[in-house]
């Protein structure tokens, strides 16, 4: 009987253990943090330092300048959590013009709709919020400015304004959010060789999202946006004339505090005024310095809030695309594990590209995720147009 107790009560420790040690890291507007073009996603969610394509804005704007083509533009689609609700969904469009042949402008704008959500609660009375359905979503718009600093560096700046409608509740003071954010990027692409193959490598870093709390009333307590660090390798390797094959890595961690987790013994109060005075009262600038040291378990934990993504793409005639990827991020910080997969498909004009999320983790409800991307290029067009002309 004694060892039955035993076991159990080891058993009941455990689980509280597991649960005392899942420290996520937190913030607002949780949809920025989305990946929203399928060549990206096909490749395990990496893009700080691959070669430049129109999608780069979310990634790291600073590619641009190396962009092969003039301008280009393209729309993304994702059905968000499908294995959870049908009506989730994120779209973007991004586009770019390169000034000359030193420096670009890009711009995107992304829709994040949480589909139609029903407020069922009431007591029969017929008040404000009963049988009522409400639609809500979170929307960024930014811009970059872009400029090759020599002939294999490149820098670049953003502004992003953004807009979360997540009101659930037109009777309390909540009202929309609002906030404006500054990225980052730094981007070098050179060749190196590799026995006798001219290899072409490339080293990114974007800071994301460096910018204002936003607040949605109700409260005097402001939360943080996903202040982003990402920092990428990329290395590709021509076989010959026609064959290619690039493989990446990307590290990804959020530069925002970690919520303070309740000590044992502390009180109500003293636990209230500790979360107000290390989480809320900090500055966002303040914020990013501090999410480097501030792991209730210390390095160990520090560690555990990078994410890895390591991805691969085969090209044949840069027209066919095979693309394939990894994801992990620690248990203990979200348990995101997943394997990706994805296809493209590119002509003159325009290029067609899908992925696929295959979660390696049990009840991960990214599982199944598909991102579609349609991309023109504007050369293309003024070329197709030239010749109908003629």
């Amino acid at each position: 009987m004694f060892f039955l107790v035993a076991v159990a009560t080891s058993l009941v420790a455990s689980a509280q253990d597991k649960e005392n040690m899942f420290n996520p890291v937190t913030t607002s507007v949780t949809s920025l943090a989305i990946a929203p073009d399928a060549r990206g996603g096909g490749m395990g969610d990496i893009g700080a330092a691959t070669e430049a394509d129109v999608n780069s804005q979310y990634w790291n704007p600073a590619k641009y300048p190396f962009c092969v083509g003039r301008a280009g533009v393209s729309l993304s689609y994702t059905p968000w959590l499908r294995k959870l609700v049908n009506d989730i969904n994120l779209a973007n469009v991004a586009g770019f013009y390169r000034i000359g042949d030193y420096s670009a402008v890009s711009a995107s704008l992304r829709y994040f709709s949480l589909g139609e959500v029903s407020l069922g609660w009431g007591d029969g009375s017929g008040g404000a919020t009963e049988g009522m359905t409400i639609n809500p979503y979170e929307f960024a718009i930014d811009a970059a400015y872009s400029r090759m600093l020599s002939e294999t560096f490149s820098m670049a700046v953003g502004m992003r304004f953004i807009y979360s409608d997540i009101t659930y509740d037109y009777e309390s003071e909540s009202s929309p959010g609002k906030a404006f954010a500054a990225d980052i990027a730094l981007y070098y692409n050179n060749y190196v060789m590799i026995g006798n193959r001219e290899c072409g490598l490339g080293i990114g870093l974007n800071i994301s999202n460096i910018g204002s709390k936003i607040s949605y009333g109700g409260d005097d307590n402001s939360e943080f946006i996903p202040t982003n660090l990402r920092l990428g390798l990329n290395l590709t390797i021509p076989f010959d004339e026609y064959n290619r094959f690039s493989i990446a890595a990307d590290a990804n961690k959020m530069l925002v505090p970690t919520y303070p987790k309740r000590e044992t013994n502390e009180s109500d109060n003293d636990y209230t005024n500790r979360v107000q005075r290390e989480y809320y009262d900090v500055s966002p600038i303040a914020g990013i310095f501090k999410s480097f040291h501030d792991a209730p378990n210390g390095f160990k934990e520090e560690m555990e809030e990078i994410q890895w993504s390591v991805g691969a793409e085969y090209s044949y005639n840069d027209r066919f695309f095979l693309r394939a990827g990894y994801h992990d991020e620690a248990a203990n910080k979200g348990n995101r594990k997943y394997i990706t997969a994805g296809a493209g498909f590119k002509m003159s004009v325009f290029s067609l590209d899908a992925s696929y999320v295959f979660s390696t983790a049990q009840s991960n409800p990214l599982d199944q995720t598909m991102r579609f991307s349609l991309s023109f290029d504007l050369d293309g067009i003024q070329d197709l147009f030239r010749g109908r002309r003629r």
